[in-house]
């Protein structure tokens, strides 16, 4: 038994405190990996979205100027992909041989409408 005496270790109070320090940092870094998930999800559904609208905007710029859908006003452009609602706007004001196209694409994430829009110019 003197063989125990003398010889320094942790107490229990030390190591609770140093486990009450560890579980704040794992904490921390959970809270950190949430945010990130959130973060990848809207990237997700934004680079989503870019495709779907620059397609169909290359789609309605390859169509001849007297195509209907070229006609002005707004379009919208079914069927919705997944949550994804499509539409867009034509011009030709002021000039005829010349529409504006305005291409839109939104979506719900979280009880927020977010939205991205595409515009360009076809001529003849």
């Amino acid at each position: 038994m003197n063989r125990f005496f003398g010889k320094k270790g942790f107490t229990l109070i030390e190591v609770l405190i140093g486990l009450i320090i560890l579980a704040i940092g794992i904490l921390a870094i959970a809270g950190m990996q949430i945010t990130s998930i959130v973060g990848t999800s809207f990237s997700n559904n934004l680079t989503q979205a870019s495709v779907l609208a620059q397609d169909r905007l290359e789609f309605l710029k390859s169509l001849s100027l007297n195509d209907a859908r070229l006609d002005t006003g707004t379009h919208n452009d079914p069927p919705d992909i997944g949550i994804f609602k499509r539409s867009y706007q034509t011009n030709r004001n002021p000039n005829p041989n010349f529409v504006t196209i305005a291409y839109t694409v939104s979506w719900l994430e979280k009880g927020v409408t977010h939205t991205i829009s595409f515009r360009t110019i076809k001529g003849r």
